[in-house]
């Protein structure tokens, strides 16, 4: 009996060894170390944080571990979505040339930008699950492109290193293909070279020159990023202009408000013609408008008319099932929005459907609508059976 409990005993410790030495070592194993550089407003010489402030970025309902249980064990209360949405996938022309502007939404914040001889391409995922090792949610709309229908992509946008907006798989059969340049923001060009792709990989503020009079400026926006549950923030997360003659194209990535400037800063750059503006994954608690990572309709339109574009098109809905609201909840509460704001030209478009973008012309001029007079305007029956 004595030597049994022993043997006990020595199991017992030895695990409580290994748990100690896991608990210290694997964290460590899979933290990575994406960018080493000098420290900024928004580098600490180690990770990247928002400079106006990260207090709003956790993770929604009380930490990531009781999200994801929420989510997996279906007791989040979360509005039901279809299985899967019908889309006639289009096969896009080789080149759109010219001051021509033809668009089409693939799905959540893909997007083939088609002007100028130029093939743009934002957050290529062609992926069937959105998260590691084939786990995460499931698309409900399939590629409104097949991928082997897309032309030959000359410039690629990727926003930051979350699964739903970085999919090595797509960037690496895109990279073997095509060859084209891809940009991003510090510290992703080392996750992206995991899928055998180069990236260039610039700070916020800087410009990319592509060819001449089209560059690629990476621009603020107000987010985080990861792989894993310990490397946060070690890559920088990023919106996009890309200057372009007869007026620009920007692409949000994915965002929350902040302090709601950035917007302003892009304009800056030059005249917006095109504004790829997220609409969806906003709500995790009953009647929310907005989370800290993700802005939905109602901030979506303040956007919108701070970056002073002549068109938009809603992105990042529809297709991964993130947050709680149903289905169609976000274009039907943009359309309120647009109406309680008196703006026009920021709509829904359907996946796998090319749309031709008109020249730019500036917008008309409307007033600024506060944040709580917004509220106030969508306070109808309507939209409180939004869910």
């Amino acid at each position: 009996m004595a030597s049994v409990l022993k043997i006990v005993g020595t199991l017992l410790l030895f695990l409580v060894v290994a748990v100690a030495l896991a608990v210290t070592i694997v964290p460590r194993f899979l933290d990575r170390i994406y960018y080493r550089g000098a420290t900024t407003d928004h580098f600490d010489g180690a990770r990247f944080a928002n400079p106006d402030g990260d207090a709003d970025t956790g993770a929604p309902g009380g930490g990531r571990a009781r999200f994801f249980w929420r989510a997996l064990t279906g007791s989040d209360g979360r509005s039901d979505w279809p299985t899967s949405v019908a889309v006639n996938p289009a096969t896009p022309p080789a080149r759109v040339d010219g001051a021509r502007m033809v668009v089409t939404w693939v799905g959540h914040a893909s997007v083939l930008i088609q002007t100028q001889g130029l093939n743009i391409l934002t957050d290529p995922v062609w992926s069937d699950r959105a998260g590691p090792l084939g786990t995460g949610p499931r698309r409900v709309a399939a590629p409104g492109i097949a991928l082997d229908a897309l032309p030959k992509i000359d410039l690629v946008l990727v926003s930051h290193d979350h699964y739903d907006h970085m999919d090595l798989k797509t960037l690496g059969t895109i990279w073997r293909r095509d060859r084209p340049r891809i940009v991003t923001s510090l510290g992703n060009d080392s996750v992206i070279a995991q899928s055998g792709a180069q990236a260039t990989a610039v700070d916020w503020g800087r410009r990319v020159a592509i060819r001449p009079g089209i560059d690629v400026v990476v621009t603020r926006n107000h987010h985080w990023g990861s792989r894993w549950f310990t490397d946060r923030n070690r890559a920088l997360w990023s919106s996009f202009v890309v200057t372009l003659p007869g007026g620009n194209l920007f692409f949000a990535g994915d965002t929350g408000m902040g302090d709601g400037r950035w917007p302003a800063e892009a304009a800056t750059i030059g005249p917006i013609r095109l504004a790829l503006i997220p609409i969806g994954a906003f709500r995790f608690a009953p009647g929310q408008m907005a989370s800290g990572s993700h802005i939905g309709p109602v901030d979506a339109v303040r956007v919108y008319q701070g970056l002073g574009a002549a068109h938009a098109i809603p992105i990042h809905w529809g297709t991964f099932r993130l947050s709680y609201e149903a289905y169609d909840t976000p274009p039907k509460l943009l359309a309120e929005a647009m109406r309680c704001t008196g703006q026009s030209g920021f709509d829904p478009v359907a996946i796998g459907r090319p749309v031709e973008v008109a020249a730019y012309a500036k917008p008309t001029v409307v007033p600024v609508v506060a944040r709580a007079a917004l509220l106030r305007c969508l306070d109808t029956p309507a939209v409180r059976a939004l869910h």
